[in-house]
């Protein structure tokens, strides 16, 4: 089920504890969640402090620990009562409400980050769009920057059919990575990694230059 903005405004209320519900039972989509937001913070905070783009900010679980561990924090998200949230807890963030199927806010033009960040947002675009969308946020930093995804994520083809057939009526249709598919459309642009987390959950990092390193 794809949502609008407004049904992520509905959600707010509630998401943090439904992800935290499905994390903790390892059931899709958001198993593996706590791990996944642990393996992004690590990487980010090695090389702290970094100016962050965070793609799809939505309550700032993720960006609140960043922004306490002395990060400049901007944030993305289509919902504004999830950018509330986000506002309480990170007061001098720069955050703006703006739909990532149009791009980028026109407010971030010519800005550089040292990483851009993604949790659970990507999926909602198509694989086109997300080639597109990557190729656009690598605008917005240098050579030694990175782009960490932290998403539901599955290596093949195989495994998404295997989650989809167990998950049964709780499966929704939307773009989910699938790894196999996503490197073969960017590997010779840019140098990417990827690390099963869960059974549907994974973090994905890209990177132009050297080599990613594990």
């Amino acid at each position: 089920m794809l949502l609008d903005n407004h049904g992520f405004d509905l959600w707010s209320d509630g998401y943090d504890e439904e992800v935290g519900i499905s994390d903790e039972d390892n059931t899709f989509p958001f198993a593996g969640y706590k791990e996944i937001m642990n393996s992004i913070y690590g990487d980010i905070m090695s090389k702290s402090p970094c100016k962050i783009l965070d793609i799809g900010i939505g309550t700032g679980t993720l960006a609140k620990r960043l922004y306490d561990g002395g990060n400049d924090i901007t944030g993305v998200d289509f919902s504004e009562e999830m950018l509330k949230r986000s506002r309480t807890k990170m007061p001098k963030a720069n955050l703006l409400q703006f739909g990532i199927t149009e791009g980028l806010p026109p407010e971030l033009k010519g800005a550089k980050f040292d990483f851009i960040v993604s949790t659970y947002a990507l999926h909602h675009l198509t694989d086109d769009e997300k080639t597109k969308f990557i190729n656009l946020l690598f605008s917005h930093m240098d050579k030694t920057g990175t782009i960490i995804i932290g998403d539901i994520s599955f290596r093949n083809m195989v495994d998404l059919e295997k989650c989809k057939n167990q998950c049964g009526d709780e499966w929704d249709e939307e773009f989910y990575f699938v790894f196999s598919e996503f490197e073969k459309a960017l590997n010779s642009v840019y140098t990417l990694s990827y690390k099963q987390i869960s059974h549907c959950g994974a973090v994905i990092k890209l990177q132009v230059g050297e080599q990613i390193h594990e």
